[in-house]
């Protein structure tokens, strides 16, 4: 008999194996997405590098006579992006506090704020003036601008995602990373284009 247990217990071991380890004290997801931000980061660091080159080591004007920036649209652009950090801060908070009509509300606000300012920078490139191959502030306008705006692709991506499952009751006080991790990525992308608004346009 104390055979019998021993082995049943050795076979619920093999069929039931033990919680994974971790060497960190942050969960996977969330250390996964601050690694890629960190990733992100070096990414943004080699454009910039090129955007200093041009206007501190090679003494070029930015931008050349004849093409102007729309700053003041790129302005009322920003604060459009600012405001969907609000919005997702406010669905990350409303699903702590298990208020799903907050949740929703703020996600999907947080996706057509986001939305309309990969629409107006579309826009802005359609009637700026200038093309990425007319001269050298034009390809690191177009590169900047463009890598931002294809990261805000991507969190619309995301955000899609976490709005879609949010209407489907996916989403607790207890298990909510799918919406927390989305934010993590969508607030980098706002504080990164406070950067490159405040280097490109008014600088």
């Amino acid at each position: 008999m104390e055979s019998a247990s021993v082995a049943a217990h050795a076979h619920e071991e093999h069929a039931h194996p033990p919680e994974p380890h971790y060497s960190s004290r942050v969960e996977p997801q969330l250390l996964g997405m601050l690694l890629f931000i960190i990733s992100e980061v070096m990414l943004f660091g080699s454009f910039f590098t090129a955007y200093f080159f041009i206007r501190v080591v090679g003494h070029a004007d930015w931008m050349p006579k004849g093409d102007e920036l729309p700053v003041a649209v790129a302005g009322v652009n920003t604060a459009i992006l600012m405001s969907s950090s609000f919005t997702m801060h406010w669905a990350l908070e409303s699903v702590k506090n298990e208020n799903r009509a907050g949740l929703r509300i703020g996600l999907l606000t947080t996706f057509l704020l986001g939305l309309t300012f990969l629409t107006v920078q579309i826009n802005e490139y359609v009637h700026i003036g200038f093309a990425p191959h007319d001269h050298a502030q034009g390809t690191i306008f177009y590169s900047l601008t463009g890598l931002h705006g294809a990261h805000v692709f991507i969190g619309l991506s995301l955000l899609l995602m976490a709005t879609i499952r949010a209407f489907r009751g996916h989403f607790s006080a207890k298990e909510h990373r799918g919406v927390e991790v989305p934010g993590i990525y969508w607030h980098f992308v706002d504080v990164m284009w406070i950067i490159v608004y405040s280097t490109v346009y008014v600088l």
